[in-house]
């Protein structure tokens, strides 16, 4: 059931630990710069994670502001603003590159970061749900 969500979802925490294990790393030119780019890669594979629980759950969403707050719809994350600042921060990471903005960007990743996790332990908490409703596994 759900193959594509499963491996989407699974690629999703893959690239969640590797930017949280950046992130434990003092801080550096290159260390800032690794972790910018771990979390556009982090940011990609989490709103497609959702996009694929939100097909089986009916529902559409094509876009990562569309997909946040389908996962705010959903009961998957809260309803906080964060979200639509890191779709803004994401959107300016993946540009361009700004020094600046790599020390700006880097200074909230923590943040960034534990939103991401409540967001994949409640997509794993709802396929597990949908596994069990659907009686297999």
């Amino acid at each position: 059931m759900g193959g594509i969500r499963l491996t989407r979802t699974l690629t999703f925490e893959r690239a969640l630990l590797r930017l949280e294990e950046g992130l434990e790393k003092p801080e550096d030119a290159i260390v800032r710069d690794a972790c910018v780019q771990r979390f556009e890669f982090t940011f990609e594979m989490a709103w497609r994670a959702v996009q694929a629980f939100a097909t089986t759950e009916g529902l559409d969403c094509v876009s990562p502001r569309e997909c946040f707050r389908t996962a705010f719809r959903l009961g998957l994350i809260q309803n906080d603003p964060v979200w639509m600042a890191m779709v803004e921060d994401r959107n300016r990471t993946s540009h361009m590159y700004d020094e600046d903005v790599a020390r700006e960007i880097y200074g909230v990743l923590s943040g960034y970061a534990r939103l991401l996790r409540t967001l994949l332990t409640a997509l794993q908490a709802g396929e597990e749900r949908q596994v069990r409703d659907a009686g297999g596994e």
